[in-house]
């Protein structure tokens, strides 16, 4: 029985896992790689169009890969009921993104190809996700483009008129697609246009303002959501055939991140409490190209594009506090780490290699800015080779943000930069068709696990939102609606009375604690918990720090945090406080989850675990396995159920971009 409210009585150390049965992918298909995801669209039923609109499904977020799902199955003819908490789907996440979006096109004739975008990303991921849906994504690649040019996304083109490309972190070709450095902007307006559509055709019903607080699940499947109307505080309850989550991933759990401040992880996390595992939460992607944390007042950070390694140099005094100004310093003084390191790939590494390097050049004291966390890029050469106007064509606008945030003109001195945690691998496990454990939920976007493994490729992230939300989900949902004839779920139904009990439940608990501690000061805490202990290099003494102390923060959550106001209006307090209550119950699962993965791969990086010359050192004999955490009461410890990875197409090597 689900617990009344989600106050801790008492605790079991969560270092106490057990190990259960193996979780097997048993949707994908066998055979060569290269037809199983041609195989699996044949095979599946297909529903009759007639059928398909009295057909219900629900999909929870409206960025990349909710907006794109709600858009073709509304297309498709089935009653689609989209919710975001937004104002509106235009106000998704997914319009924050820069770069570009990459795509095996090969307009460049040089060498790239679905194998090579396969083999990139199953590398860059370190070994550490599935063959089959990553040789899926790297074909959807090309239909994407053609998809998002017929909706009139206005991609740049080079001089001849066809569409330009540029490079990202982590591939020797040029595959990246972008829109200046608005790209996830633009993709997105294609898709609220596409999802709009819909909802003037009546095929959707979009709710704005409106947050999932509850998964229903009826007779093991899931059946609906229950809701709160963020302006009026009304409890909603919405039934359906099945649930598509597409609500982005869990960053903000480090309370300081790129992420909007509105992101969570309480639709994913009210999925995983009523049965759906939890995948690889560690898995945390840090992008080495932010704007550096300027003091404690700050409540997020600001991404500056991976495309800007295109052109820029990344570098930093070589000597030791070296004070002068950047233009102040001659290039024989300058230490261009990356280009040492990494003579082949350069400035172009992938995120994980580029953000341990600027770390390792700041834990020397020779970072630069206030507080020695930062380093150079600069566009100076840039500048010089191809002249202003130019490099203003292709970054103007982040150029201009830079210099709003900050006050210093990139195009006179060199933008300082640093880490931050930006993007999480991890998310609820899925099959091939992006069903998770629980019949009927599916999940898409950067809300599932499938297709990065330990590091995301710069500009995949659009990619696999697109794919899953334009031509996975439609073809996988109407397998499943096709095979399962479902009665409507009364309200009076007592899985969903339940479900409205523990929502209703959970706000009264929060509004009648009346502490001394705001929300805020919690979440600002944990963060700091996070990225002390489980950010850029975790160990095991500080990764068992953080399970001591993480549920000592939760207890005191639960018996000292002060939420004004009522349930019945508009209550950011409100909102917020379930979200953080997630986030304490979910920091603790990452913390474990690092705890038992003792290797370094991608984003994961072990102190205990590295090669000589510091680089991640992987232990494919013992970790070459996904974790899928299960949840088994409140306090008590999870179960860990491992997904072993088969290679048969990229084997897995020493990781070297040298």
């Amino acid at each position: 029985m689900p617990d009344k409210t989600d106050a801790p009585t008492h605790h079991v150390s969560y270092a106490d896992y057990t190990v259960g049965d193996q979780v097997v992918d048993k949707a994908v298909p066998s055979g060569p790689i290269e037809t199983r995801w041609e195989r699996r669209r044949f095979g599946v039923k297909l529903v009759n169009p007639a059928n398909k609109r009295s057909k219900k499904i629900i999909v929870v977020g409206s960025g990349l890969a909710g907006g794109a799902a709600s858009a073709t199955l509304g297309e498709a003819g089935y009653q689609v009921k989209t919710f975001c908490y937004q104002d509106s789907p235009r106000r998704a996440h997914s319009i924050a993104a820069q770069g570009g979006i990459n795509a095996a096109k090969n307009y460049r004739n040089d060498g790239d190809s679905v194998y090579r975008l396969f083999y990139d990303t199953v590398k860059g991921g370190d070994f550490r996700a599935r063959e089959s849906n990553v040789h899926r994504l790297a074909e959807i690649s090309r239909q994407i483009i053609d998809q998002c040019v017929a909706q009139g996304v206005p991609f740049a083109r080079d001089y001849g008129g066809l569409l330009d490309t540029r490079s990202f972190g982590g591939v020797q070709v040029s595959r990246t697609f972008y829109a200046r450095g608005q790209t996830g902007q633009q993709l997105l307006i294609g898709a609220y246009q596409a999802l709009e559509r819909q909802v003037q055709a009546g095929t959707v019903e979009m709710f704005a303002r409106h947050e999932m607080l509850e998964l229903i699940v009826v007779e093991g499947r899931a059946r609906g959501i229950v809701a709160r109307d963020m302006i009026s505080g009304e409890i909603q309850v919405h039934t359906a055939d099945a649930v598509v989550l597409a609500s982005g991933g869990y960053g903000n759990v480090f309370y300081l991140s790129t992420n909007a401040k509105g992101c969570n992880v309480t639709a994913s996390w009210r999925a995983h409490r009523k049965g759906a595992l939890f995948a690889n939460p560690c898995f945390t992607q840090i992008h080495p190209t932010c704007i550096p944390v300027s003091g404690d007042h700050q409540s997020k950070l600001t991404l500056m594009s991976e495309s800007l390694r295109n052109d820029g140099r990344v570098w930093v005094p070589k000597r030791l506090g070296d004070d002068r100004g950047p233009n102040e310093i001659p290039d024989e003084e300058r230490d261009y780490f990356l280009e040492r390191k990494y003579p082949a790939f350069g400035n172009l590494v992938p995120r994980d290699i580029a953000s341990r390097a600027a770390k390792e050049v700041c834990d020397e004291k020779r970072g630069v800015g206030p507080g020695g966390l930062g380093v150079y890029l600069d566009f100076a050469d840039a500048i010089n080779r191809l002249g202003r106007k130019a490099v203003e064509a292709k970054y103007g606008n982040l150029f201009e943000m830079y210099e709003r945030i900050t006050g210093e003109n990139p195009y006179e001195v060199p933008m300082r930069i640093y880490p931050a945690v930006h993007y999480t691998m991890g998310g609820l496990w899925v099959d091939y068709d992006l069903q998770s454990t629980v019949p009927g939920l599916y999940v898409g976007g950067e809300a599932n696990f499938s297709d990065h493994g330990a590091n995301r490729l710069g500009a995949s992230a659009l990619m696999q939102g697109l794919a899953d939300g334009y031509f996975v989900l439609p073809v996988t949902i109407g397998d499943y609606i096709a095979k399962h004839n479902l009665e409507p779920v009364p309200d009076d139904a007592p899985e969903v009375v339940e479900a409205v009990k523990s929502v209703t439940d959970r706000i009264d608990k929060f509004l009648s604690i009346n502490g001394t501690r705001t929300v805020d000061s919690f979440h600002r805490e944990l963060g700091q918990i996070m990225w002390d202990y489980c950010g850029m290099e975790r160990t095991e003494d500080g990764l068992r720090k953080a399970l001591d102390r993480i549920p000592e923060l939760r207890r005191e959550f639960w018996n000292n945090v002060k939420v004004p106001g009522t349930g019945a209006e508009l209550n950011q307090s409100l909102e917020k406080a379930g979200r953080v209550a997630d986030f304490l119950e979910l920091g603790e699962l990452m913390c474990l989850d690092a705890l038992v993965r003792r290797e370094s791969c991608g984003g994961h990086f072990r102190g205990e675990s590295q090669t000589e010359d510091g680089e991640a050192q992987r232990d494919d004999e013992n970790f070459s396995f996904t974790s899928a955490w299960e949840y088994t009461g409140r306090g008590q410890a999870p179960v860990l159920h491992k997904e072993e990875l088969v290679f048969e197409y990229v084997h897995p090597t020493q990781r070297s971009y040298k």
